[in-house]
C-alpha cells in the first residue's frame, strides 16, 4: 500500500478530524471489510487462506489490503513463522477486541431497524 503524502488534504483533515473521539474510533474501523474481518478473528487466530474461503467475494488483493492497514492501525497482529511453505496467522489485538461490546449492540440496532426501513424503500416503490 503506498504511502500517503505528508501535506495531502486528507493527511491534513484526517489530523484534525481524529482529534474527537468518536471519529478516531469510527475511522479505525472504517472501510468495507474491517468490522467482518474483526467479526471472524474474535474466535481466535486464523491463517490468511482460512480469512479468504471466509471471504470467497473478496480478492486476495482487498484482504492484504484490509489487514495490513489494520495492522498499521493495532487492531490486528501478524504472526510469521518460518516455515516452509510459509505459514502467517492473524489475531485481534486488545484494542480491537474491545469493540466486541460495541459490535453487538450496533447488531442489534441494526437488526432492529434494517427491515422496517427496507419494508417502507419496498413499499414506495
Amino acid at each position: 500500500m503506498a504511502e500517503r503524502k505528508k501535506n495531502s488534504t486528507y493527511t491534513r483533515n484526517e489530523a484534525h478530524i481524529i482529534e474527537c473521539d468518536l471519529t478516531y474510533a469510527v475511522n479505525k474501523i472504517n472501510g468495507r471489510w474491517k468490522i467482518l474481518i474483526i467479526s471472524k478473528l474474535e474466535s481466535g487466530k486464523m491463517r490468511f487462506g482460512a480469512l479468504k474461503k471466509e471471504f470467497p467475494y473478496m480478492t486476495e488483493r482487498m484482504l492484504t489490503l484490509q489487514l495490513r492497514a489494520m495492522e498499521q492501525d493495532g487492531l490486528v497482529k501478524r504472526m510469521v513463522y518460518a516455515e516452509i511453505p510459509p505459514k502467517v496467522e492473524y489475531e485481534l489485538t486488545e484494542m480491537a477486541l474491545a469493540f466486541g461490546p460495541i459490535f453487538k449492540q450496533l447488531s442489534e440496532w441494526g437488526s432492529k431497524y434494517r427491515l422496517p426501513v427496507k419494508e417502507e424503500v419496498e413499499n414506495e416503490l
